[in-house]
């Protein structure tokens, strides 16, 4: 056997052999490269004499051409096994269950203003709601807030620019009691209603933001005393935090649309860096409350003679601060939904008083 039909043979096995197009690929450089063996043999054709050349140069050149033949051939064999393995390998099994998806949840705000609504509907109260945009007489002047009074000043109320016909100036509105005036100017008594929504001050830091969400109540009737307004904030405080009984006190406060006026604390113990409510001797502040001054009742056509009530308000947020044990109320508002994921409600949770709130 001649070189060359032994270089062929010593090739075409090679090739076959080759068990991948990596292999494969290194095979056609030892053969066909710069540095090849074929690529040798045609190189040292310009030292032969010209009968030699047209002897041997058809035998080269016939190699080289058989040789990348069969290289072609097992790259093609090679490359359509390995498809079939990824095939194989990445099947996708259509009879397994999808992924899940993701679900949203509810915020803490609306489950907590769900549970409190709960609370007050099952003890007769109405939800009542208004604007969010409020002119000076409904948000300030109807509630008996003197004119030079610091809630009018531009560092606590958000303004907004002057009416160009009228010169008013309305306000996005400070509290929900807006609502209980609209309430008693289009009402009559007895009226029993709760105001829950957005508010707005100009104020942040660990618990207070510039937009944040109130519940106010307000109860108007004959006869009504301040014995009414304890056992309703009793009642409710103890519902919602599901406690069996209720350790508060009533200190005396001042608002300007309620006279008397009170703060109601609720007992709490913080030793160890832990909030545990109605446990423990310290106290901590609940809410604001208060018998509605009479001024009000006037500034709304109720004759005050006639007719008493108690009002009161609190923080949704600070309420879902405290049931849930978020420490800071800044990321209740910054839309991160990995913090929505770890304080967030199912929607199927819907609050009633009968089968529990939370």
């Amino acid at each position: 056997m001649t070189d060359l039909a032994q270089l062929e043979l010593d090739l075409i096995n090679a090739i076959g052999s080759a068990e991948s197009v990596a292999g494969l690929e290194d095979i056609r450089v030892a053969a066909l490269g710069k540095s090849g063996s074929i690529s040798g043999l045609l190189k040292g054709m310009g030292a032969l004499s010209p009968d030699e050349r047209r002897e041997r140069g058809p035998v080269i050149n016939g190699l080289r051409d058989r040789v990348s033949s069969a290289l072609s051939a097992r790259k093609t064999e090679l490359e359509a096994a390995e498809l079939d393995a990824r095939l194989l390998a990445e099947r996708v099994d259509l009879t397994l269950p999808s992924r899940p998806r993701r679900k949203g949840g509810v915020h803490p705000t609306m489950q907590v203003m769900d549970e409190m609504i709960a609370v007050f509907a099952d003890m007769g109260f109405s939800v009542a709601e208004g604007p969010d945009i409020e002119d000076d007489f409904h948000n300030f002047t109807a509630l008996n807030f003197p004119p030079k009074h610091p809630a009018r000043e531009m560092h606590d109320t958000f303004f907004l620019k002057p009416d160009p016909e009228t010169g008013e100036r309305k306000v996005l509105r400070t509290h929900t009691s807006p609502v209980q005036v609209r309430t008693m100017m289009s009402q009559k008594p007895p009226i029993r209603i709760i105001a829950p929504g957005r508010t707005f001050r100009k104020d942040s830091d660990a618990t207070h933001t510039p937009m944040f969400h109130q519940i106010e109540g307000l109860v108007i009737d004959r006869d009504i005393h301040m014995g009414h307004l304890k056992t309703t904030l009793e009642t409710f405080i103890a519902r919602f935090f599901e406690l069996d009984d209720v350790h508060a006190r009533f200190r005396p406060h001042h608002f300007p649309f309620t006279e008397p006026s009170a703060e109601m604390d609720i007992r709490c113990d913080r030793s160890g860096g832990k909030l545990t409510l109605n446990e423990g001797e310290d106290w901590l502040e609940i809410l604001g409350c208060g018998m509605v001054h009479p001024n009000v009742l006037r500034n709304c056509g109720i004759d005050p003679d006639e007719y008493q009530g108690f009002a009161f308000g609190m923080g949704v947020d600070r309420l879902a601060m405290l049931k849930y044990g978020v420490p800071d109320l800044r990321p209740m508002f910054e839309a991160d939904t990995r913090w929505l994921a770890h304080y967030g409600f199912s929607a199927f949770a819907a609050p009633n008083p009968a089968s529990g709130l939370s």
